[in-house]
């Protein structure tokens, strides 16, 4: 179960790593796209840390819509709609002070719904759904045969961690890498790259509650 005492550490952590890895993030949207997804990232996630400490008394669906409306007012590029569509579909699912794990599971699936509708994307597309879709799968199996959750997170993480490896090996059909074709192969997409660290601060905030 995520608190929303829990949801607001997990944010401040995504702040922490998104900030530690924005260089990173900006050299791997160099070879693919505009070289700003770190900065753009960065910037949203400061944002979203900045309410933090208003948000404390909250619900999680407050919570998640506020970040939600943060990040598509403050990320540049397709990153603010499309993560802030997941933060926003994902309130939707939520209700009161606490997430269990099943309405864990419905808000990442209703998540990832919102990205493909707003992006209108597939797995497979070198795009971040590659991340996020067998992140989902993972985790939902393993709640489902009765995982604790961060066991499940763990599982969720690495899955995410191997479909950003698998974007290496495709050419991306989607979005503005879309126009480098096949200069694209090799490259690994630097949207799963962020929502790989995304889940891997939820994971770590959890494992350390």
């Amino acid at each position: 179960m995520i608190t929303s005492k829990l949801l607001l550490k997990s944010l401040n952590n995504m702040q922490i790593i998104i900030a530690e890895n924005k260089e990173y993030l900006t050299e791997l949207d160099a070879k693919v796209g505009d070289a700003d997804h770190g900065i753009n990232m960065n910037k949203g996630f400061k944002a979203v840390k900045a309410k933090l400490e208003d948000l404390a008394d909250d619900s999680c669906d407050q919570i998640l819509k506020t970040v939600a409306m943060t990040l598509i007012s403050t990320v540049g590029g397709a990153a603010g709609p499309l993560y802030g569509t997941a933060f926003l579909k994902a309130a939707g699912v939520v209700k009161g002070n606490s997430i269990d794990d099943e309405t864990l599971v419905e808000a990442f699936s209703a998540a990832i719904d919102g990205v493909q509708l707003r992006g209108k994307a597939v797995q497979g597309e070198k795009t971040m759904l590659d991340a996020l879709i067998p992140a989902f799968d993972v985790f939902k199996e393993g709640i489902d045969n009765g995982l604790a959750l961060e066991e499940a997170l763990e599982k969720s993480v690495e899955a995410a961690s191997e479909g950003v490896e698998y974007t290496k090996t495709i050419v991306a059909s989607k979005g503005r890498a879309s126009y480098l074709g096949e200069r694209t192969l090799g490259h690994q997409d630097p949207g799963a790259t962020s929502s790989y660290l995304l889940l891997k601060a939820l994971y770590e905030t959890v494992r350390e509650d």
